[in-house]
């Protein structure tokens, strides 16, 4: 699967740590920063991670910050993203079968890497349900295209 990553400056170790594990796993991944831990504003990195997964040369998108928040935040406001906040897996799990999130924030300073590799790993590996869920899901793609507020 190709993913698209991306972190601020508080995110960046777990990024990378998750990057690493994606391309273990065989995922291609493409890592659109940040590279180090000068400051940098996490709206930069959600729109480059979600406009590759809205606009289809990414199948999902994860991004770190150091709550997860920010980014979900900012993520969201890209039209044809679902993002979701990661704390545990179950709720991942029941993220993508019943919302089809497409992009997963993670916070750095509240997710171990070990737990964070399996919420990965969970996001990537549901499926959507479908059914009752897609007419949800069209219902949330219906208030982007009317500019709903």
């Amino acid at each position: 699967m190709k993913i698209a990553i991306g972190a601020d400056h508080a995110g960046v170790e777990l990024k990378d740590h998750l990057r690493e594990a994606l391309r273990r796993d065989g995922h291609e991944v493409v890592d659109v920063g940040t590279d180090n831990r000068e400051s940098t504003d996490y709206p930069d990195y959600a729109r480059a991670v979600s406009e590759s997964v809205a606009g289809g040369t990414a199948e999902r998108g994860i991004l770190v910050c150091s709550t997860g928040v920010g980014m979900s935040i900012a993520a969201n406001k890209v039209e044809g993203i679902r993002a979701a906040l990661a704390v545990q897996p179950e709720q991942v799990r029941l993220t993508r079968a019943h919302n089809n999130a497409n992009v997963l924030t993670l916070g750095a300073n509240f997710t171990e890497s070990k737990a964070a590799e399996e919420m990965v790993g969970v996001f990537l590996n549901t499926a959507f349900d479908g059914g009752r869920h897609a007419r949800r899901v069209e219902k949330i793609h219906q208030m982007e295209k009317s500019g709903s507020r």
